[in-house]
């Protein structure tokens, strides 16, 4: 496997010990995937806006009372190549990038364009571990049998996850068509935490977590977010969650459960604002931090 130079490094880590795909227990791979979005393009940037701003992030922690870069290590690799490849051979790709890293005992963590990723590194985890289990972070519930015919489409990318057999626990969500709304009815595998329910809710958390099997699978939609913290999106979505109420969820989540990978996907950079890929990188490495600790 080839990295990027320290220039191209998730927060310009600098010293080989801690970058080198070899010596590393994290791996950032990016799959800057666009073709299906909606509303707002852009996504395709999102990755590498993200890896940029995290060179700004500070190396130590100060929640954590450690320089978790330390602690394992993180590579960066060079953005996939999606040229000439869409929908399935897309996905196909993702799933072989993220196969290798788990046949390499890496942990993966995938940066992504438009949602439609997340099947990709779905199947790559489920074929290690059977009984894994999604937590999704997200406005929308993406559980449309397909979107403008599209199967592969972002809209449509839990409903394939759902299709496979695996639970999904989702969280946020606060748009969604009325046969979304009736799939969740009438599914024992579909648990949705609403936006509008969480909020009066104190013991939300603690619920949701009780719908999560022993290996988690986090998928991350930066739209899952308030806009207020995280505007630039593709779709952005009023009431969303907040900083410091996600970053206490997860916490909880990773501390109980085993974190087999995770994925943040749909930033859509603005010009003039580099606030939400900012925000994204610092939760990246905060929750490698999370599971650092742990580990």
């Amino acid at each position: 496997m080839k990295y990027y130079n320290h220039k191209k490094n998730f927060l310009a880590i600098t010293e080989d010990e801690y970058c080198s795909y070899k010596k590393s227990k994290y791996v950032i791979q990016s799959a800057p995937y666009e073709y299906t979005s909606s509303y707002l393009a852009g996504s395709d940037k999102g990755p590498e806006a993200m890896i940029k701003a995290s060179q700004f992030v500070e190396l130590y922690d100060e929640e954590l009372d450690a320089e978790t870069y330390r602690n394992g290590g993180i590579c960066t690799l060079p953005p996939m190549d999606f040229k000439n490849k869409v929908d399935a051979k897309a996905i196909k790709l993702i799933e072989k990038e993220t196969r290798q890293l788990l046949k390499d005992d890496k942990f993966p963590v995938t940066l992504g364009a438009e949602h439609t990723i997340t099947l990709g590194t779905v199947l790559a985890v489920k074929e290690k571990y059977n009984d894994v289990c999604v937590l999704q972070i997200d406005a929308h519930s993406d559980l449309r049998e397909s979107y403008h015919d599209n199967p592969y489409s972002h809209a449509s990318v839990m409903y394939r996850i759902h299709e496979l057999g695996v639970p999904l626990t989702q969280i946020g969500i606060r748009a969604q068509c009325i046969e979304e709304s009736e799939l969740i009815k009438s599914s024992a595998n579909i648990h949705t935490f609403y936006a509008h329910q969480i909020r009066k809710n104190e013991k939300w958390m603690s619920e949701a977590l009780k719908t999560l099997g022993k290996n988690v699978y986090i998928s991350i939609d930066a739209d899952g977010f308030d806009p207020s913290v995280v505007p630039a999106v593709g779709t952005a979505e009023p009431n969303g969650l907040f900083w410091n109420e996600t970053l206490e969820f997860l916490k909880l989540v990773i501390e109980k459960k085993n974190i087999v990978g995770f994925d943040v996907v749909e930033i859509a950079p603005a010009k003039n604002s580099i606030l939400s890929e900012y925000t994204m990188a610092k939760l990246i490495y905060r929750l490698i931090g999370y599971i650092s600790i742990k580990k």
